[in-house]
């Protein structure tokens, strides 16, 4: 199915991308996919190992993945490997979340970049403009690749439709503010929703997008140096909000990763707001209904909506390896960039598109079911041209700066400190100690 909506999806002109943002490639004529000059030399086999922290669902998507590019090239050989990328050897190739990435840069551990590995196996690398939106976890100072951005997302709005239903809520018309899904909470907790909202990654959505969704900065620039700034009007309402409605019971949090997922997906929660790379996971899962919608924001607040961000993980390439085996990971990366690889990436993986090809896939009708996670995400993305306040900052990869967050939110979730108090006590912590 997925082939034969390719076919179609590919038929587009490429002309309809003209004024889009988020990708920009150099596409072969013809949407044929060019053979990299390397694939046509004789290479010795060699086989990468490839560790992930992608979970046990998309693992196995990433599994079939790899599976397909074994077969379509006998020379190289790839082993998903599960287990830890700082456990033993340095594998060849690393599918690492972005605190992972702050792990493998302050270690000892190499890494070589990749667009070096691309360029050394003269195989071109079609994803060239990353957007001001993404995250520079996988670029250098010069905005160059270091590592491929295998499954980017953005924090959206997921709901249970039958739970909707239920509570008299129009399905079709889900909240588009923050005021709006609190008057759909409080219907669900009347009809018995115990549970009516969580979250994922609290300092993520609720502080980093929500910020960059009202076009507030997160850092301000102090001479050489970036400093935190994320305890200003906006944020601290939109947290004392939350924080109201985790008092009323409206809001349930399990963590500070995915695991209101889990919840979600069990049905014990009605309404999620999760990175839209969640999706194809969610569907798999839960036993209802998901709607998809845009992340809520306060229309109270002037210019907003803004833009969200993408994050996510990336593809790193180990340091110390072979010519041969640099070669695979390079004829790999241009695998994983083919336009057949690009949907199932999207549809299996839930990952934003890399290329124009995705890009074509991501507007298509006859995916817009499978797709709808990346649409919604895409639009959010671009729904205005970012500015120095809504784009990606690199203060925000500093190892110690989702952790101090989400610490000092704990503290705000159990009534230590309040909104202001815990977002002042993490701009203190970290402008004092940890914030080149």
């Amino acid at each position: 199915m997925i082939k034969k909506t390719l076919r179609s999806v590919m038929v587009v002109s490429l002309a309809v991308l003209a004024g889009q943002s988020w990708i920009a490639v150099a596409a072969p004529a013809g949407g044929k996919t060019k053979k990299p000059a390397a694939e046509s030399a004789a290479a010795a086999p060699a086989e990468l190992e490839l560790v992930h922290e992608l979970g046990p669902i998309k693992g196995a998507e990433l599994t079939r993945i790899v599976d397909r590019f074994n077969a379509e090239y006998p020379s190289d050989r790839i082993r998903v490997i599960d287990r830890k990328w700082d456990e033993g050897n340095l594998p060849a190739l690393m599918i690492l979340a972005e605190d992972s990435q702050a792990r493998l840069l302050a270690s000892k551990a190499r890494f070589k970049s990749l667009d070096a590995v691309m360029k050394d196996a003269k195989v071109p690398l079609q994803t060239l403009r990353p957007p001001p939106t993404m995250s520079l976890a996988p670029l250098d100072v010069s905005g160059r690749l270091v590592a491929l951005p295998i499954d980017l997302g953005t924090p959206i709005l997921y709901f249970n439709k039958d739970a909707f239903r239920r509570a008299g809520i129009d399905a079709s018309a889900p909240p588009a503010t923050w005021f709006d899904l609190q008057t759909a909470l409080g219907k669900l907790y009347d009809a018995g929703y115990g549970c009516p909202y969580t979250t994922t990654q609290p300092g993520w959505v609720h502080v980093e997008n929500t910020s960059a969704w009202h076009n507030q900065a997160v850092a301000t620039n102090s001479g050489k140096r970036e400093a935190l700034s994320v305890n200003n009007l906006i944020q601290v309402k939109h947290l004392a909000m939350m924080k109201s409605w985790v008092t009323s019971r409206y809001m349930h949090v399990f963590g500070d990763g995915t695991e209101a997922e889990t919840q979600f997906a069990a049905g014990n929660c009605a309404v999620l707001t999760a990175s839209s790379n969640a999706y194809p996971s969610l569907r798999q899962t839960a036993a209802f209904e998901i709607g998809v919608a845009p992340l809520p924001h306060h229309d109270d607040i002037r210019g907003a909506p803004q833009n969200t961000l993408a994050s996510g993980p990336s593809m790193w390439v180990g340091g110390g390896k072979s010519p041969a085996q640099y070669r695979t990971a390079a004829r790999f990366v241009s695998f994983l960039l083919s336009p057949q690889t690009q949907v199932d990436l999207q549809v299996r993986l839930g990952s934003l598109p890399l290329d124009r090809a995705g890009l074509l896939a991501s507007g298509s009708e006859l995916l817009k079911s499978d797709l709808v996670h990346v649409t919604t995400a895409i639009a959010q993305l671009t729904n205005k041209p970012a500015t120095l306040a809504s784009r990606a900052t690199r203060i925000i990869n500093e190892g110690a700066v989702r952790r101090v967050l989400n610490e000092e939110l704990d503290n705000l979730w159990s009534d230590r400190k309040p909104a202001k108090g815990a977002l002042d006590s993490a701009v203190t912590r970290l402008n004092g100690c940890c914030i080149r």
